[in-house]
């Protein structure tokens, strides 16, 4: 049996995959790196809470065989552009070389459609620069995921956001040539990532694009 690694375990995604590892029986350990509990009570679960400014403090806890990394906030809530590279790049970047370091084989990392290093529009880029710094570690296998809108039962309603996800379904259904910016389940997107991670796909490196998301958990 594997052991896996998760960041992000509080958000949309990063909790689905914790739920759906705990789950699995292929998987004996599920080791969480965190600033706040998940209050859950499970034999399988690891729960460490951590400063993200000292993971290096962490290293010899952060072993296993895959790392999952799905950390990530918005402007709003980091308070500014500096604080939301630190939480979406550096941290994942950080805690992505340590388990490269360790020897974890597989990586596993929630991005966006659109991640371009070279985009004018700042969250795109540093979502397309982390790709780029976490390809050239290396792990014997690097999957990097590229949801659209993500849609899920979120701790925080956000009304705006809500509205988006509802519109977007509306227009990407009636507009085929917009079917890959149709919203993704956060619980489809962990699918996919688990299923990724314990299947052999003949690729090392691999970017996996919204609509490949739904074909994934549908196979």
């Amino acid at each position: 049996m594997k052991t896996a690694i998760v960041i992000g375990a509080t958000g949309l995604v990063g909790n689905e995959i914790v739920n759906k590892l705990l789950n699995d029986s292929r998987y004996d350990r599920i080791k969480i790196f965190t600033r706040r509990t998940l209050k859950i009570s499970n034999l399988k679960l690891e729960e460490y809470i951590i400063d993200f400014d000292h993971l290096e403090d962490w290293k010899h806890k952060i072993t296993g065989d895959e790392l999952y990394s799905a950390l990530g906030t918005t402007i709003k809530k980091a308070g500014s552009k500096e604080a939301q590279y630190k939480i979406d790049f550096t941290y994942q970047y950080e805690m992505a070389r340590i388990a490269a370091e360790n020897n974890v084989s597989k990586m596993l990392l929630v991005s966006s459609l659109g991640a371009n290093s070279k985009s004018k529009n700042f969250y795109l880029r540093m979502k397309g620069e982390l790709e780029h710094a976490i390809l050239k570690l290396p792990f014997k296998n690097t999957f990097i995921f590229r949801p659209s809108i993500l849609a899920g039962d979120r701790n925080e309603k956000r009304f705006g956001e809500s509205v988006g996800i509802k519109l977007a379904k509306i227009f990407t259904i009636a507009i085929p040539l917009l079917k890959k910016y149709r919203p993704v389940e956060a619980e489809n997107v962990a699918d996919s990532m688990i299923k990724s991670a314990n299947r052999n796909s003949g690729e090392d490196k691999l970017i996996i694009e919204s609509d490949e998301i739904f074909k994934i958990v549908n196979s």
